[in-house]
């Protein structure tokens, strides 16, 4: 076979560019002294080692004539292996490029992959690894249109591409993007009426070698091997289109595309760890290292931490939300551990290099921007302080609705503050109510079903004997540890689900709902399913419930019906500068206003609270009378409504204890149950 010759090519784009008659390679390594192309077969062999000819700067290139779209490639690295220094070159073990934008597949464990930790390690690694793919990432979008919906109007769903899908009845493609994009899912979430959903990791990831020796893979997805690539094992056919095509579907739906992202971290692990990629390309430009740069600092849990501050690593996370804010068509961003993208030398900064390019980038200021506002470093919990435009998910709402509804004492002035959308942790700095990502579940926890049913977890099947997972989860099991034949309770624990989602749809703030709350799944009391690719992470749509799923989608449309529950100013009980009108009441079940012993009893449990559109609210938007809602975790309870002007009468349109009942008006008081939720609309008469 003919070596093929490299030419001078391009430093620019950074990754491998196909330009119609040849390929364009372009890698940064700062500190390398040489950098090798290497092609490969489709059986895996290596076929040629090219030495990339030039280098601008730290931007190693060259220019292949006559390779086309699926051609297999990848990296060798030399230079020092010098740990003590930062520095873990070693030519024998082949590199992933961090700008593929496909990959051939996973590793296969073998010890070959281990670049060394004292000593360079002198096993080729090539028939281990997977290789970058050449692709074109053109794709015909037709008359597409992204929904853009206002943060004020979504309502996000937290799902798993292959948890979401695996079990959905009649579809093709089940577990893959495809199935995703298929009519009978886009035809439930739709019926639901989601307006996006948060995708679990879509990027290309690890099964981390301890799971494999269990039987057990990577579920969810934290540990990214390639941050252009989509992961391949939710590709049915191993081609880019099949993403684009998913995200083309779901728009079509009205139904946007956020990606949780994870550029915090690789999978590459600490000073024991493989080398893939970064390790081998430059190790002290990619990750932060100790004084002793033997070790890496690890404010993740993961063993390492990328190394943001370096301008050619900013470089490639802002390269690579832009690709797939643009050439891949998604909506927005959940950043994992977003605390670790905002650390300088001197901690958590909101004015941090990352913040700043990513709210001046044009493309990316304009999608929707989410924060974990947490990691494990010190001083990693950061929930509030996040600079505009980001949202954040607030745990604090979570545990907070949680610890109501169990009954905890003294929580009636933490469940005001949460339905108000924090305002005590998100009012400052000109930052509006949906900042406030409000949640009961998510991907990491109890599941709805779960939250209600368990006292404690139940997370033996992760091999760990139960050690890992959250041990704090403030459910309630009524009684009985799991599923019970016991109708009171199973309907009890109904209920209470009930009211907890009403609470979730009726709060301020942007609301998230996890896939498979609408029906009912559980978990089996796992919170920590991560590696859990079976029955406990899949949905059990055989046993879904089907009223539950028509609540949680009345609940859904009445938000999206009534502007007063989706407002982007806060509310703060004053008069309103349009009218002279109180925005908020907060009121006793006997009809008078809340006083300062009522705040601080610490065994009522009872909140009456009455929206009205907030304080500054221009004249020119969707405006409504008033919505009173009250949360009962306590006995049945007689209610004195606000009196209304002449006119006007309050309709009932929520009540969780009666879920079936249609709208209603009410007189001037209302029998209220114990354990429910209610909401009625000020509507003439």
């Amino acid at each position: 076979m003919t070596t093929p010759e490299i030419l001078a090519g391009r430093p620019t784009p950074l990754g491998a560019s196909f330009d119609g008659d040849g390929v364009n390679f372009a890698i940064f390594s700062q500190h390398a002294q040489s950098m090798h192309l290497c092609l490969f077969d489709e059986h895996g062999i290596e076929t040629a080692r090219l030495v990339m000819p030039e280098r601008d700067g730290d931007i190693w290139y060259g220019r292949v004539p006559g390779i086309t779209p699926g051609q297999a490639y990848g990296y060798r690295a030399s230079g020092p292996f010098s740990p003590r220094d930062g520095h873990r070159f070693n030519p024998a073990k082949l590199l992933l490029d961090p700008y593929a934008h496909r990959l051939t597949g996973h590793p296969t464990w073998n010890d070959a992959l281990m670049g060394g930790v004292e000593a360079p390690d002198p096993r080729d690694s090539a028939r281990f690894m997977p290789k970058g793919v050449i692709e074109d990432t053109t794709y015909d979008w037709g008359h597409h249109e992204a929904p853009r919906t206002p943060l004020e109007e979504s309502v996000f769903y937290e799902a798993h591409v292959k948890g979401l899908t695996k079990r959905f009845p009649g579809i093709e493609h089940a577990g893959h993007f495809l199935g995703l994009a298929s009519d009978p899912v886009l035809d439930h979430l739709t019926k639901l009426g989601v307006t996006a959903v948060e995708l679990l990791p879509v990027q290309a990831f690890l099964n981390d070698r301890f799971l494999v020796k269990k039987g057990l893979v990577n579920y969810w997805g934290y540990q990214t091997l390639g941050f252009f690539a989509p992961e391949p094992r939710y590709l049915s056919h191993g081609r880019l289109w099949e993403f684009q095509y998913m995200v083309a579907r779901l728009h079509s739906a009205g139904i946007e595309v956020i990606l949780d992202v994870v550029y915090n971290h690789t999978c590459e692990g600490d000073e024991n760890g493989p080398t893939f990629s970064f390790r081998g390309l430059d190790n002290r430009a990619y990750y932060r290292l100790h004084e002793d740069k033997r070790y890496y600092i690890n404010d993740t849990g993961t063993g390492n931490t990328v190394n943001i501050e370096h301008p050619m690593v900013m470089r490639m996370v802002m390269d690579s939300l832009r690709y797939w804010a643009t050439t891949m068509g998604v909506d927005g961003f959940r950043f994992d551990l977003c605390s670790t993208l905002g650390r300088t030398r001197h901690g958590f900064d909101p004015n941090s290099a990352f913040f700043k390019a990513i709210r001046q980038d044009p493309v990316l200021a304009t999608k929707k921007l989410i924060a974990e506002p947490w990691d494990i470093g010190p001083g990693g919990y950061q929930l509030g302080s996040y600079p505009t435009p980001f949202s954040e998910w607030n745990d604090q709402y979570r545990d907070g609705v949680r610890r109501f509804w169990r009954g905890d004492l003294g929580h009636v002035p933490v469940l005001a503050d949460r339905i108000t959308g924090s305002a005590g942790i998100f009012d400052h700095s000109g930052r509006h109510a949906t900042s406030s990502v409000n949640l009961l579940t998510a991907h990491d926890g109890f599941t709805l079903v779960d939250v209600v049913s368990y006292n404690e977890k139940h997370n033996e099947a992760n091999g760990e004997d139960n050690r890992d997972g959250h041990g704090e989860n403030y459910s309630d099991n009524f009684g009985v540890e799991g599923p019970t034949d016991d109708a009171a309770i199973n309907a009890a624990r109904t209920q209470r689900r009930r009211n907890m989602l009403a609470t979730l749809l009726l709060s301020q703030g942007t609301p998230m709902i996890l896939a498979g709350d609408e029906i009912g799944n559980t978990q089996q009391g796992n919170n920590n399913a991560y590696a859990q690719d079976n029955e406990i992470g899949w949905l059990d749509w055989d046993a879904a419930d089907p009223d539950f799923a028509e609540f949680t989608r009345r609940l859904i449309s009445f938000r999206k019906s009534h502007p007063i529950l989706r407002q982007k100013r806060f509310l703060h009980s004053i008069a309103r500068k349009v009218d002279g009108v109180i925005d908020l009441f907060w009121w006793r079940p006997d009809g008078t206003e809340m006083t300062r012993a009522d705040w601080t009893n610490g065994h009522l449990h009872v909140l009456c609270a009455e929206f009205r559109m907030a304080s500054g609210t221009p004249l020119y938007a969707q405006r409504e009378e008033a919505i009173y809602v009250a949360f009962n975790a306590g006995g049945a309870v007689e209610l004195s409504l606000p009196v209304l002007t002449d006119g006007f009468h309050w309709v009932r349109h929520i009540d969780t204890a009666e879920p079936e009942l249609s709208a209603e008006p009410v007189g001037t008081t209302y029998a209220m149950k114990a354990e429910s939720v209610i909401a009625l609309v000020e509507e003439p008469a």
